[in-house]
């Protein structure tokens, strides 16, 4: 490159362009297509700053280092029409070398040089009916670190035409639909990337693999080792145009996943532990909830998400270990979960302009060897080795058959195929009715989904990297975890596995000594908020709304705040299924390439349906159809071989030929200023805040009195603290630690109880009851007003005791003759009796008694129903309006539909 004046004809770079590579669509499933020679191995010099310039002939991008030292510039041919020409030679500029090259193409070119945008990520390039368009991050935030490595959200993206002076297209004009069709993807929400850490791979595969090639035991050439796992990169279709141009894709250009990301910081004793979930969403087979059913026949299911749960203890941030040496710091462990439809040939589809809730279930191929189902099951072999754990939570008695279709079908599907494994890598298939047990009283849901957890952990295990290759442990095998959406159902047994399996992670990291964590803790509550923002991502990106029944619905916790919460979302998704799906799905077939423009051919919105667009057999019966009895192949059954334990001597390893890891100075960067304010890790959502007051240190806890002064300096906070304060029995009234006075709560102890009971305000008492101001802020006087609340306590008990009988005849009168809808009262938006009609038939064990009546209506708002005369009134305007809880009218459904009922 040279600064001197050049003609703008001519280019400024290195114009020799290889010879174009065949991308195929898919790398990693069955396919035996060759790869392109691209590596994402870590590379010296990381661009993260993009500064885009135009000429009338040529499009200029000079990206940078984040210490903006070192450059490098891509040229783009702005006159090649619908070809897209990319120039660039590798070559590295200093800040006076790159100024003296934008001078001289300044002063060379007949209109000037004039800057475009400056970016901080390429994604790739897009054509619709014209030219080709840039997509470019313009603004971005962290939101999660790992081994020193920042992952950002994307917050912004721009369109950028690759076009000597481009004009906007004509509003009606088919260019201008299909950008507003390609927009209809929001790149602004839950799409995420990074620039050093490969996020489409799990945390198990990125060590392993950099260990792996130090050692010299990669039998695969760096390129093949070191990349992409094209299932998750979202933007491969807008790359295969970079691609089949110059071979240094991802030096310039971020490859993203759509999913989930969060983290949060759990303190022990002041040892950071850094909780990270991430949630990776499939691109094949990709769409909306009624219109991306089942499996296609490729292998592919729809709402795929691995969902992946790192825990890392943070005394070392990078990934290795000055011991060790490279990859092999021994404070990184991680949990990989799997959900996806039921992998048969299935759907939902209702009239283009009649919608139901719920529409019925329609099995469209009928394959006796299951093929589809086989490539499926083969993947996840190769992907997590064996075996496969399968929890079906699809309900198993229906008055009318719809979801047991499919159940009876996959129980066929798993018996074919378990036939032809080995006995010790066959399918470990459960089936569970999680709906039906969650309505019945003799059942907990937790419970049984705990033992499970359990089983999984000790089956698969989870990955716990070690000092050595041989000291690693290793997650062998998934929990594929399904209902009929993978949302509701399946979200709240992740979160109970995830769970159990943080107990196992921090055990291995030597925090704690159980593997069992209490619920309602603060290191739960927090994974419980992690796992309740990740099951209302996915809900979102599939079915168009929040989660409709959360973890507290199945936990049976504040379940009238939670049952109106959930009729909310109930409307919500009907509405997007309605009238939003059609556009979504038509979004994601343009961005994902699925649909490609060609004169001639039909246009995306005129398509009747997008089936041929993700199915081929055709294609799949010449390359992909696996052997009716043999289908799974021998190679993914096998153990991943982590050589021999070197004993007590720890050889360090050091980083493969080639490979730079400049992860401290990417995390501090040299000569930037930065406040706390602004950092990230500072600013992270922590177990810390979860207290009033942050935790002391364990030497001032044991202090006897240092604790009593806290008290005494406490005496105006005592009666906020104690009206908060609920037990679960009166016998653990004296059960007070010393260091809850301390502001101390351990975050693996239970802070909330399971029924809660509210103290009275002891001003508003008789005149036998002494103030607060008088009581001495000692332990003992403390107890005994403890006692004395609970006194109070059981008292308006046996007051309310006669009120509840007396609601109980009432019920008795109104409801239990008919065993028709549940009494509302429109005033007080008070519930009576049970919320479901499979529980309705049990109405008279949960209403004649005053104690089962009376933790009825606990479950729904802790306080006392009053039965009115409105009630009586929407009861029978009900019943005369025949709205009755039914295979097509939801409890949901009538009780939105009965309290809009002008009386």
């Amino acid at each position: 490159m040279s600064s001197e004046r050049i003609n703008e004809g001519e280019s400024t770079l290195d114009t020799s362009v290889p010879p174009q590579l065949d991308v195929p669509d898919r790398q990693d499933d069955i396919s035996n297509t060759s790869l392109p020679p691209v590596t994402t191995k870590p590379r010296k010099i990381t661009l993260t700053k993009y500064t885009i310039y135009v000429t009338t002939q040529r499009m200029y991008i000079v990206g940078s280092n984040g210490r903006e030292t070192v450059f490098r510039i891509m040229e783009i041919d702005l006159t090649s029409g619908d070809k897209l020409i990319i120039m660039e030679d590798n070559v590295y500029f200093t800040r006076n070398e790159i100024m003296d090259v934008l001078n001289g193409l300044e002063e060379s070119s007949e209109g000037g040089l004039s800057k475009k945008i400056t970016a901080v990520g390429l994604l790739g390039f897009i054509k619709f009916t014209k030219h080709y368009y840039l997509c470019v991050v313009t603004k971005r935030r962290p939101v999660a670190i790992l081994g020193g490595y920042y992952l950002y959200h994307i917050d912004a993206t721009e369109l950028i035409p690759v076009a000597s002076n481009p004009k906007r297209p004509d509003r009606n004009s088919e260019e201008a639909r299909y950008i507003s069709t390609f927009q209809n993807i929001d790149l602004g929400k839950t799409f995420y990337y990074s620039y050093n850490y490969d996020l489409t791979n799990t945390l198990q595969v990125n060590f392993l693999k950099n260990k792996r090639q130090s050692l010299g035991l990669n039998k695969q050439d760096l390129a093949k080792t070191f990349e992409y796992h094209d299932r998750f990169v979202w933007n491969s279709f807008l790359l295969k145009p970079v691609f089949k141009t110059f071979d240094r894709v991802y030096d310039w250009f971020q490859p993203i996943i759509h999913g989930f990301i969060d983290q949060v910081n759990i303190s022990i004793f002041d040892v950071q532990v850094y909780v990270t979930l991430i949630a990776r969403r499939s691109h094949h087979f990709a769409g909306a909830r009624f219109f991306k059913r089942g499996v296609n026949d490729r292998g592919d299911v729809a709402n795929e998400v691995e969902t992946e749960q790192i825990v890392s203890d943070m005394l070392t941030t990078s990934f290795h270990d000055p011991e060790g040496g490279f990859y092999n710091n021994p404070r990184y462990t991680s949990f990989v979960q799997h959900r996806g439809s039921i992998p048969l040939s299935w759907s939902q589809e209702t009239a283009p302009n009649i919608r139901m809730t719920k529409p019925p279930i329609e099995i469209n191929v009928v394959d006796p060897f299951y093929s589809a189902s086989a490539l499926h099951f083969d993947n996840l072999f190769k992907r997590y080795g064996a075996p496969v754990q399968i929890l079906n939570l699809i309900k198993q008695r229906e008055k009318t058959a719809r979801e047991t279709k499919l159940l009876r079908a996959f129980e066929d599907c798993i018996e074919y195929l378990n036939q032809f494994l080995p006995e010790k890598k066959k399918i470990d298939y459960t089936a569970w009715d999680m709906s039906r047990a969650s309505k019945n009283r003799g059942q907990d849901v937790i419970e049984w989904l705990e033992n499970y957890s359990a089983k999984t952990l000790e089956t698969t295990g989870f990955f716990h990297n070690g000092k050595t290759l041989a000291q690693t442990k290793l997650q062998q095998g998934i929990c594929r975890t399904n209902c009929i959406d993978c949302l509701d159902r399946t979200n709240t047994a992740q979160f109970v596995i995830g769970k159990r399996a943080l107990g196992h992670q921090l055990h291995a990291l030597g925090l704690i000594k159980e593997k069992y964590l209490e619920y309602d803790s603060d290191a739960i509550n927090i994974l419980t908020e992690m796992f309740h923002d990740h099951g209302d991502t996915i809900a979102l990106q599939y079915g168009g709304s929040h989660l409709v029944n959360t973890l507290q619905t199945y936990r049976k916790i504040n379940q009238w705040t939670s049952h109106s919460r959930d009729m909310i979302e109930s409307v919500k998704r009907f509405y997007s299924n309605s009238f939003v799906d059609a556009q979504r799905q038509e979004a994601i077939n343009l961005f994902l390439g699925n649909y490609v423009y060609e004169k001639g051919l039909p246009m995306l919105w005129d398509l009747n349906t997008d089936y041929y667009l993700h199915n081929d057999y055709y294609g799949v019966l010449l390359n992909y159809k696996p052997s009716y009895t043999h289908w799974y192949s021998d190679c993914h059954l096998e153990a991943p071989d982590c050589g021999k334990d070197d004993g007590l001597i720890v050889p360090k390893i050091d980083p493969y030929p080639g490979c730079f890891d400049n992860y401290w100075n990417i995390k501090y960067v040299p000569r930037e200023l930065t406040s706390f304010s602004q950092l990230f890790e500072f600013n992270m959502n922590s177990t810390l805040r979860f207290n009033d007051e942050q935790p002391k240190d364990a030497s001032s806890v044991v202090s006897t009195q240092s604790t009593m002064n806290k008290v005494k300096e406490t005496k105006n906070k005592a009666k906020q603290r104690i009206q908060k304060l609920a037990l679960t029995e009166k016998n653990s009234i004296s059960n007070f630690s010393e260091y809850e006075y301390e502001g101390y709560v351990s975050p693996f102890k239970s802070r909330k109880p399971h029924r809660e009971l509210h103290f009275f305000d002891l001003e508003d008492m008789g005149n036998n009851t002494q103030p607060l101001e008088s009581i001495e802020p000692e332990s003992e006087d403390l107890l005994e007003f403890y006692r004395h609340q609970f006194e109070q306590l059981r008292l308006s008990d046996q007051q309310r005791a006669t009120r509840i009988d007396k609601i109980n005849e009432a019920v008795e009168d109104l409801i239990l003759p008919r065993k028709e809808l549940p009494v509302v009262d429109l005033t007080t938006n008070e519930l009576l009796g049970v919320s479901d009609s499979d529980s309705l038939f049990d109405t008279v064990s949960v209403a004649t008694g005053s104690t089962d009546f009376e933790v009825a209506c606990q479950q729904y708002s802790n306080r006392t129903p009053v039965l009115s005369v409105e009630n009586q009134q929407c009861y029978e305007k009900c019943v005369n309006l025949d709205l009755r809880v039914n295979d097509e009218l939801t409890f949901d459904d009538v009780l939105d539909t009965s309290s809009k009922v002008d009386f």
